[in-house]
């Protein structure tokens, strides 16, 4: 991995290694990915300060994260189908996460269990929910959080219908994948990646084994889920959500004002500014044009968090300079899974660590607390 310089070569590594039904999957956006590259050319044309001669020896990224110290103001965020671009990918994951100091989010849609990962690791993690139709299952999927201890729940909010992804149609896109003759050849094509997955403990979705007749027919799977996103959520249904969980509530997909608003009387400890990586949406404005009115309107009342988009240090640096107190990566650990596993994922957060340090110093800043806009050119 001495090699690896940049995320963007991680995702080179990553789309080498595993098939291209699942680096699309974690790669692209929906309909005409106008607001994936929205996510990205908005934060690079956001521009620094350079200062000199400022003494910066004293470089610290560290901070806290709901109340609890982080090594940095980073988040894994929740990624679906892990364990599909990597044998237990969330335990890779998260192990190198916690290995960081900084705190890992379980998707619902994950390979591994909410037991599989806390069976394998030391410390909580935290563990994001879609509520859907099934409540009761939703109920005990919570219940199951609480059990394994985890320390935050992360309600997405923006998936009450799904925008449709165009290269997972054409890709045929299924857990396990859909058979076919050139699918067959990329895969044989990719040896490593077939023995670790072979070697991981599931090639479903954890959460869900046990829970519907059936639950290893991938079919059967497949229309359970896409009749269980639940149009008719609302406000009212985070209450329902508060009576069962007890501990900190993070609401997920907030991009518009009115509903920062909102979710800032629900009694949730923090929001993540996010359009779901481009992924919902499509023509909806940059994570990043959104934030600052939010955290200026919000960000007294609870943690606003940043995602959508990061793939540097600088991006961080970025986030945090418009009021964002600490930002969650998806993309750019989900290419380290895919390039090496744990140590992927671990270079990743090294990397964002490394050149955050590097543009703080730069910047004539020395600590996570001084970062606001006077960082940024006019």
């Amino acid at each position: 991995m001495k090699h690896i310089t940049c995320i963007e070569d991680l995702r080179e590594l990553h789309k080498r290694r595993v098939p291209k039904a699942f680096f699309d999957y974690a790669d692209r956006g929906s309909y005409s990915e106008d607001t994936l590259r929205a996510n990205r050319d908005d934060l690079q044309q956001i521009k620094f300060r350079q200062r000199v001669l400022v003494d910066v020896s004293r470089r610290d990224l560290s901070t806290t994260i709901l109340g609890e110290p982080a090594a940095m103001p980073l988040i894994l965020a929740p990624v679906g189908l892990l364990g599909m671009q990597h044998g237990d990918g969330e335990i890779h994951a998260c192990r190198a996460a916690q290995a960081a100091g900084i705190p890992f989010t379980q998707s619902t849609m994950s390979i591994c269990s909410i037991e599989d990962i806390a069976g394998a690791v030391d410390k909580p993690f935290w563990f994001q929910l879609y509520v859907m139709k099934d409540r009761g299952f939703i109920k005990s999927l919570i219940e199951r959080a609480i059990a394994a201890k985890c320390s935050a729940l992360v309600l997405t909010v923006d998936t009450q219908v799904i925008g449709q992804r165009h290269q997972d149609i054409k890709n045929g896109m299924t857990v396990p994948p859909e058979w076919s003759l050139a699918k067959l050849f990329d895969i044989a094509s990719k040896p490593d990646w077939v023995s670790g997955v072979l070697r991981g403990k599931r090639r479903t979705f954890g959460n869900l084994a046990g829970h519907i007749k059936l639950s290893e027919d991938i079919n059967t799977l497949a229309t359970w889920i896409s009749s269980q996103f639940d149009t008719s959520l609302n406000w009212k249904d985070i209450e329902w959500v508060r009576g069962i969980w007890p501990g900190k509530l993070v609401l997920k997909g907030i991009l518009d004002v009115e509903d920062a608003e909102e979710a800032a009387k629900t009694g949730a400890q923090a929001l993540v500014v996010s359009n779901h990586g481009g992924r919902q949406l499509d023509g909806a404005p940059s994570s990043i044009e959104v934030l600052p009115e939010i955290a200026d309107t919000v960000g007294s009342k609870m943690e606003v968090m940043f995602d959508s988009g990061i793939r540097s240090g600088q991006d961080v640096m970025r986030a945090l300079a418009l009021g964002a107190k600490s930002c969650m990566i998806g993309r750019a650990y989900a290419y380290g899974v895919g390039a090496a596993g744990e140590a992927g994922v671990a270079k990743a957060i090294d990397i964002l660590a490394k050149e955050l340090t590097t543009t703080m110093g730069l910047c004539g800043v020395n600590t996570i607390a001084e970062i606001d806009d006077h960082v940024l050119a006019v």
